[in-house]
């Protein structure tokens, strides 16, 4: 390679390095919204961050709690319109259910 095109190649690598970072990485959501309807959290899986959050907003006429199996979390009996945000700090897999209907299960992933 000539002297005289090392520079402009040099530049053009390092104007598409960051590129190809920005492409090859898809970037988890920070929050989540979990609708509960019809006696079901409505996205039983989750995946977010650590450091990121959850809310899940009651859409029933029925009452729901959303409780962590391993006691991480636990919220209150959520009437309709009512919601409940949980902030994760650490990674791991955590499972809930509604207290009050324990067949309502699901899972908040954060990495």
């Amino acid at each position: 390679m000539k002297p005289s095109t090392f520079p402009p190649l040099v530049a053009a690598l390092a104007l598409a390095a960051p590129l190809a970072v920005r492409a090859g990485s898809a970037a988890l959501p920070t929050t989540a919204t979990v609708p509960i309807s019809h006696f079901q959290f409505q996205m039983p899986n989750v995946s977010i961050p650590a450091g990121g959050s959850v809310t899940w907003k009651n859409l029933d006429g029925e009452p729901h709690t959303v409780t962590a199996t391993d006691g991480a979390f636990r919220s209150g009996a959520l009437d309709q319109g009512e919601s409940f945000t949980f902030r994760f700090a650490k990674p791991g897999v955590y499972s809930y259910l509604c207290s009050i209907h324990p067949q309502m299960r699901a899972t908040v992933t954060v990495r």
